[in-house]
């Protein structure tokens, strides 16, 4: 079996939010799911010298349906002086492809606020020149997330979860 894909994912939320955004998902499909909980260690810059702390995190396994073993993780630190960001990391099978992107727009729709735009004073607070702020934006972009100004939250997609998707009592 092939190593699954990682992506990582810069968002404006918090950790809690994108995990409760998956598991409305998870429960509005009927599959079952497994929470992870743990912490990882990140490094934190002080002037010029990296100082490794631990992050505490949270996430959440689909257990069974179409998208099983699609995981996720999310954790908030500290990168410069001050301010957090949030992490979300998913881990996708490689042979979900259009399933995955079926999966990744529901869940950005779920979320409290739009995930690639940071407010003033956040920006602020964690500094406006780390290249965060692009490169949130591309990695939604590139997954297939509508990024245009005005575009949040998609109104446009299917409903949830496909009919093909949805398993019955009698199949579990």
């Amino acid at each position: 079996m092939a190593v699954p894909r990682h992506l990582k994912v810069e968002t404006s939320i918090s950790p809690t939010d994108a995990v409760r955004a998956l598991r409305q998902i998870i429960g509005e499909a009927n599959w079952s799911a497994r929470r992870l909980s743990g912490s990882r260690l990140i490094d934190r810059w002080a002037v010029i010298v990296p100082i490794a702390q631990a992050a505490r995190t949270i996430g959440i396994v689909i257990e069974n349906g179409p998208l099983k073993d699609v995981g996720m993780e999310a954790y908030s630190h500290v990168q410069g002086a001050a301010g957090s960001l949030t992490i979300v990391e998913w881990l996708i099978p490689n042979e979900l492809e259009k399933e995955w992107r079926v999966l990744f727009a529901q869940w950005t729709t779920r979320l409290p606020k739009c995930p690639w735009k940071w407010t003033f004073r956040e920006r602020s607070t964690i500094g406006f020149l780390l290249p965060v702020w692009r490169r949130s934006k591309r990695t939604f972009k590139n997954q297939g997330v509508d990024v245009n100004k005005s575009a949040w939250p998609d109104t446009n997609l299917p409903s949830w979860p496909p009919s093909e998707w949805i398993i019955s009592a009698e199949e579990e």
